[in-house]
């Protein structure tokens, strides 16, 4: 079943979820009618390679051409014109900048994974249900509420002072016509009365000024109150939801809301300052005793000023957090002399702006707070932020380019690379640049999430895990002695977030029961572990008991081989995985022989066994499980063939494969047909050849159980023999040979 197919079996209330992040910038229409081409490109890779992405828009553009010739002969009218909308939006929108596309897709697709695995849990976990609290929603409404209203506040006031401005006309011109008349005119009564007329006007001038001197004061006062409270409050939850985003959590949005808000407040200080400017100027054609304008216009442009300060500097973000492309779905672990993207948004979106502000990148500005080992950046580090290169029209500039690179040591040697050293030092990527616009000057700076840098891939596992620890512990942006003094996890949290890491990167989430497990493996005992608080050095840096590597290596391996070889069988949910072997049994005694289920093995890194149960001739119930097959022996024979072909010889007996049903009780090959690679193969003859007369070999995984054993002493082992010259050793050869041939010993995983 496709992912889109089974998001569209979802409960209403997580259909509600899918609609919010399908706009403009991708319609559902497309993800609907091409679901299965859709799923079966590499957006991920795309989102970091322009070249690829170009491709895949390309052939994008052909898919929907083939839908629209087909819904033109079926002349569906609605479906052509929305087709032809897509086509031209795909066209017009990302042709210059494909990579767009391609990350709104995979950030499509990677969501539709994650709340199908939000729903196949019973309650939704802690820290999801923290953002998408309420409150939160609340808040969000009423920033652009308050907003609105002081951006029609501010246009209000305009008004008022265009009606100060002619009042004023008014009045000066009428004193000048007094002013120039003869000294015997002045004195007429008339002249008196238009005197006293002037003063009257004068009066209302006073009023007026004072009117909108306290109307300008009160939308001062809301934007400072709103960016004070509620507006910052917003940007940091939007900060930590990214936060969350990053390490595998519910796709963040709502900058494009901020961006909006902060560039109405820009606007509306702006349009106050004018204001203020033209009330100098009115000043300076007008005074008098008790005038306001020379008392309140300092202190308000000065309030002015300070909001707009401090509304720019607030405004300047890492939309996309630091990424290597050749690991997307691990942002924020930088390998030397790789090549990583970054991308920034001024939320401030002011046509003046287009391309006047260059943005420079450096790495470890404030060394003092960083390890002994120094790095600097290579390739393009200072560019231009412009309105051209995003799909939405935001001002913001994209690093493709950069490079860390190591710097010697006063010694001539590299810095400490110990394998945790490495991994627990944060650093952190800057960003600073210079506004200048309508005679102010801002100086705007930012960082980036602490980043890793590792020098071999292969510190890669433990480098994620301190992003991990660190994202999921603390909000704040730039602790780099984090790791000095790492707290304690909440457990429920970490758990949420290692069926994130499952979600995301090999598209199913963990469930309850799996979860339950994972919770037991690292507090070693079944307790409830809702308040229980997990240490950083039992996450990632002590051995499981009795073994040679960490939980953290432990489930990172497990991760490697899903994704690697068996992705389509852990997605349609057919491996049980985390179940101890405890568990298993308890689950199988009382199934039909030939019940088998899949796990991971907890001896062995990246290896999955089966077990199935059997009965013995006395109405026993006996256990099997085969030697965990690990990534090299999956590379020769997919792991749905295995399942198909396995064979087992019981002594005299003739081979036969024992798996039967999956637990509980789905049949085999329902369960996994689709994925074998081709049909069984059947048993042939020398005669009916291969080619140029050899006799066609394929791999037959076959295991030897001793009839007085409960547990199997003999290997899982594969034997590259053909069928046919199988049946022929059975013919010729006795059951204790065949036995001999099987010596490797039996795994007890």
């Amino acid at each position: 079943m496709s992912q889109w197919s089974q998001v569209q079996q979802l409960e209403i209330k997580f259909l509600e979820q899918v609609d919010q992040f399908y706009d403009d910038n991708f319609p559902m229409e497309i993800r609907h009618l091409l679901a299965q081409w859709i799923e079966s490109q590499d957006w991920e890779a795309a989102a970091n390679n322009e070249a690829m992405a170009m491709i895949l828009l390309q052939n994008l553009i052909i898919q929907v051409d083939e839908q629209l010739e087909r819904v033109s002969q079926e002349k569906n009218l609605l479906l052509i014109h929305n087709l032809k909308r897509v086509r031209k939006l795909l066209q017009g929108k990302y042709h210059g900048n494909p990579m767009h596309i391609a990350v709104i897709i995979s950030n499509c697709l990677r969501e539709e994974r994650r709340i199908l695995a939000a729903a196949s849990m019973p309650v939704q976990g802690p820290l999801e249900k923290s953002l998408q609290s309420s409150v939160v929603s609340e808040r969000q409404r009423n920033v652009e509420h308050k907003v609105s209203a002081i951006k029609n506040s501010a246009q209000m006031t305009d008004q008022d002072v265009k009606y100060l401005e002619d009042l004023q006309e008014e009045f000066d011109f009428r004193y000048k016509t007094i002013q120039s008349l003869e000294q015997n005119d002045k004195n007429s009564t008339l002249i008196k009365q238009e005197m006293l007329a002037l003063q009257a006007m004068l009066n209302t001038l006073d009023y007026k000024r004072k009117e909108v001197l306290s109307k300008i004061g009160r939308v001062i006062h809301e934007i400072d109150v709103l960016m004070s409270n509620m507006l910052t409050e917003e940007l940091l939850d939007w900060k930590r939801r990214q936060q969350i985003a990053c390490i595998g959590g519910p796709l963040h949005g709502g900058l494009d809301q901020l961006q909006n808000c902060f560039t109405l407040l820009a606007e509306s200080l702006f349009q106050v300052r004018r204001q203020l400017e033209k009330l100098d100027e009115l000043l300076t054609r007008l005074t008098y005793d008790g005038d306001p304008i020379p008392v309140q216009r300092p202190q308000l442009l000065e309030k002015v000023n300070f909001l707009l300060y401090n509304l720019f500097r607030n405004s300047f973000v890492v939309e996309r957090q630091p990424c290597m492309p050749t690991h997307p779905q691990r942002p924020m672990v930088l390998k030397t002399l790789i090549q990583f993207t970054v991308k920034l948004r001024l939320l401030i979106k002011l046509p003046e702006l287009n391309y006047q502000i260059r943005v420079k990148a450096t790495i470890d500005k404030n060394v003092s707070t960083v390890s002994n080992r120094r790095f600097v950046l290579c390739g393009t580090h200072v560019k231009a932020m412009n309105m051209d290169e995003s799909a939405n029209g935001s001002l913001s500039v994209e690093f493709r380019h950069l490079q860390p690179k190591e710097m010697k040591t006063s010694a001539g040697s590299k810095g400490n690379e110990g394998p945790h050293m490495v991994t627990e030092e944060l650093h952190s990527i800057s960003f600073e640049t210079q506004v200048c616009l309508y005679g102010l000057t801002i100086n705007l700076e930012t960082s980036s999430l602490p980043v890793v840098m590792i020098s071999n891939v292969s510190q890669l596992p433990n480098a994620w895990a301190s992003i991990i620890w660190y994202n999921l512990s603390t909000n704040d942006p730039q602790n780099l002695s984090f790791f000095n003094n790492p707290p304690a996890a909440t457990l429920s949290q970490l758990l949420e977030v290692l069926s994130w890491q499952f979600s995301s990167y090999v598209g199913r989430g963990l469930n309850s029961e799996q979860l339950n497990m994972l919770a037991e493996k690292l507090m070693g005992q079944q307790v409830s572990y809702n308040d229980y608080q997990l240490s950083w050095a039992k996450f990632c840096k002590e051995h499981l008991p009795g073994k040679s590597f960490t939980f953290w290596v432990w489930l990172e391996a497990i991760l490697d081989l899903i994704k690697k070889h068996i992705l389509p069988l852990w997605i349609d949910g057919y491996i049980m995985g985390f179940v101890s072997k405890e568990k298993e049994r308890i689950l199988l005694k009382d199934k039909t022989p030939g019940t088998f289920l899949l796990r991971f093995s907890e001896s062995n890194l990246g290896g999955i066994t089966f077990t199935w149960v059997d009965q013995l001739e006395n109405g026993d119930v006996t256990f099997h499980s085969v030697e965990p097959y690990n990534k090299g022996r999956l590379s020769a024979l997919p792991f749905a063939d295995i399942l198909r072909d396995y064979k087992v010889i019981m002594a005299d007996n003739v081979p036969e494969n024992p798996l039967k049903y999956l637990y509980p009780d789905i049949p085999k090959d329902k369960a996994f047909g689709k994925h074998y690679s081709c049909q069984p193969n059947e048993v042939s003859k020398p005669s009916d050849g291969g080619g140029k007369g050899y006799v066609p070999s394929v791999f037959i995984p076959v295991s030897k159980i001793l009839n007085d054993s409960t547990e199997p002493h003999s290997p899982s082992d594969l034997l590259p023999m053909s069928p046919s010259v199988y049946a022929v050793l059975r013919e010729h050869l006795s059951p204790t040979a065949i036995e001999s041939a099987l010596s490797s010993p039996y795994s007890t995983d």
